[in-house]
């Protein structure tokens, strides 16, 4: 089969492997009908995820057709439409029992597929723990709808959730990217009283303005002061940071009012540093990513109920031998690209 492989620093290949097998009773193979390209991807080619290994296959955002299951698999059968969760989780230990998946203690534990054990930019992939890791795409679902359900719209549930927004508050979203759309999205679903979004590049303020005429927008440079005048206590109530850059992270914390939460949902490609002194007195709550991915059946269900879409962030669509101009593109923010759809 076809797969988008980690050959080295810097460099992805679109090479040959074998079709993957069963491994474990609870694994299930997916025969993949459609995937996407994650800026984590692009953190693994240039290094910034040290626990990638070389020669996997990559992707971690993918739909796909139950091909064959394992003897322990009772949730999804074969023939079954799915939406592939990013993080693998057994659902007995500790962390899983009480909710924090992306920590579960199982060796493939937390991101695994396209970064430590063959991912989704291919033509079939293996599923460990495939009842939790496997979500059922509703009939009246499309692939094109379910595609975000796993990783960036499990993300941006996620980031709403452990934020705590009341109706009463402001929150800015710093990062207009996919993920920061995402995020917006859910936001919305809790009806806070303002929403506001920063970001530095103008062709998606501009995306943000035209689909979403109730959020207020800013640039960078105007972001402390657009804050400031539209909150009720000299900040923002919630600040959710899904930009990633040294900038955005001290926005953050400088937009905050006092008794704020933080919530970090970027990752990054150097450490950040919170200059506590300048702090001081803000008594601020921070919580950090990465996504406990186990609401996927609530986000297809509110896919289907019409309370969330994603569609308009697909702006391009390539088939997987075409994967190499996919990630051009995507890479070098092409052709005002938000989302590219991999269709086998």
């Amino acid at each position: 089969m076809l797969a988008y492989t980690y050959k080295d620093h810097g460099n992805f290949e679109l090479t040959e492997k074998a079709k993957p097998e069963i491994q474990n009773s609870k694994d299930a193979i997916v025969k993949i009908t459609m995937s996407s390209i994650c800026t984590s991807d692009l953190h693994i080619k240039h290094g910034s995820v040290p626990k990638a290994e070389l020669g996997i296959t990559v992707g971690h955002e993918m739909v796909g057709v139950v091909e064959e299951v394992g003897a322990g698999v009772k949730n999804v059968k074969i023939g079954d439409r799915v939406a592939v969760n990013v993080e693998t989780f057994c659902g007995e230990c500790f962390f899983c029992k009480n909710g924090f998946v992306n920590n579960c203690t199982d060796k493939n534990g937390g991101w695994a597929l396209g970064c430590r054990i063959d991912g989704g930019q291919a033509e079939y992939v293996r599923v460990p723990y495939a009842d939790q890791g496997l979500n059922k795409i509703p009939d009246s679902v499309s692939d094109e709808q379910a595609l975000f359900t796993g990783d960036i719209l499990a993300t941006g549930f996620w980031a709403a959730k452990i934020s705590e927004i009341k109706e009463t508050d402001t929150v800015l979203i710093i990062g207009a990217g996919p993920t920061g759309i995402c995020t917006l999205l859910c936001t919305m679903l809790k009806n806070p009283k303002k929403i506001i979004v920063c970001e530095k590049d103008e062709i998606r303020r501009n995306f943000i303005k035209t689909h979403y005429t109730s959020v207020i927008v800013t640039e960078p440079e105007n972001c402390l002061e657009t804050v400031s005048k539209e909150s009720d206590h000299g900040g923002a109530d919630v600040v959710i940071e899904a930009a990633g850059s040294e900038e955005s992270f001290k926005s953050a914390w400088q937009a905050a009012r006092a008794n704020a939460i933080v919530t970090i949902v970027a990752l990054y490609d150097k450490p950040m540093i919170l200059p506590l002194p300048d702090m001081y007195g803000k008594n601020l709550t921070f919580k950090t990513g990465g996504v406990d991915g186990c609401d996927c059946g609530e986000i297809l269900s509110l896919i289907e109920r019409g309370k969330i879409d994603t569609t308009p962030l697909i702006t391009h669509k390539f088939p997987l031998k075409d994967i190499e101009k996919a990630y051009e593109i995507f890479e070098n923010k092409l052709e005002n690209v938000i989302k590219i759809a991999i269709v086998n």
